[in-house]
């Protein structure tokens, strides 16, 4: 009878979300075409994307071409080892992958940061836990009123909502409105964001000997969130994680991002 009750009481809500989708059916963002789940891409766009798999370095997160062993670092993290502990990523930003964080971002497709938080939660289950405090990079106020939404908080929000993590959205502070990240060298990246960050003085006992994921739509050269962690460090906390949905191919550097 319990169960009963449970599922008479959840028919409404069952009852509209396929009304909805009768009368609008969900579509791939990438392609349009007609997909059965709120996924975001169909079959064919999903094949495309280009997931990051194990065997990876277990700082960065960057697949290997051959297993090299539990826990190997790579080329890169081993000549600059980052300030974060350990990264992890959907895929590349790359193909349908790029689209969805450009869709999420510069088209308002709020709905996508759901899909888009329970790969990452997959991707990085292991930085994860229902003790993790889950932190967006913030925007700074200005941009975040002419863009009325923080989309790494977006993701934040799904992926504590996930793992039961703590989604703390307010204890980084962006303090300084920098230049657009877009089109500038990795020395000035580093330079754009210096001290562009604080964490909030009311919030941070929080952060004291805290395990926190740092959460991004997407890294580039790894100066924003380096900037981000050292100030969280800096406050106390035990360790930072980063989890993005994207991530540049390192070997490339060629990719465009904010």
């Amino acid at each position: 009878m319990r169960h009963l009750a449970m599922n008479i009481a959840g028919f409404p809500e069952i009852a509209a979300r396929f009304a909805l989708d009768f009368v609008l059916p969900q579509r791939c963002f990438s392609c349009d075409a007609r997909v059965s789940e709120q996924t975001g891409l169909c079959a064919q766009c999903w094949s495309q994307v280009p997931f990051l798999e194990k065997p990876w370095c277990e700082r960065l997160g960057i697949p290997f071409a051959y297993d090299v062993g539990e826990g190997a670092w790579s080329p890169q993290a081993i000549t600059a080892p980052p300030v974060f502990n350990r990264l992890r990523a959907v895929a590349f930003y790359d193909g349908p992958a790029r689209q969805m964080v450009h869709a999420l971002k510069f088209s308002g497709r709020r709905d996508l940061a759901r899909p888009m938080a329970r790969w990452m939660v997959r991707s990085g289950s292991e930085l994860l836990s229902k003790d993790s405090l889950v932190v967006p990079v913030p925007l700074h106020w200005l941009r975040l009123l002419s863009r009325r939404f923080n989309q790494a908080a977006d993701l934040a929000r799904e992926v504590a909502r996930e793992c039961g993590g703590q989604f703390e959205p307010q204890v980084l502070r962006r303090q300084k409105r920098t230049r657009r990240q877009v089109g500038l060298s990795a020395r000035d990246r580093h330079r754009n964001v210096r001290s562009a960050f604080k964490v909030d003085s009311a919030r941070a006992d929080l952060v004291q000997g805290r395990h926190v994921v740092l959460i991004d739509d997407v890294l580039t050269t790894g100066s924003t969130v380096s900037a981000c962690c050292k100030c969280l460090l800096s406050s106390g906390a035990a360790s930072v994680d980063v989890l993005t949905f994207a991530q540049v191919d390192p070997a490339s550097r060629t990719g465009k991002a904010t």
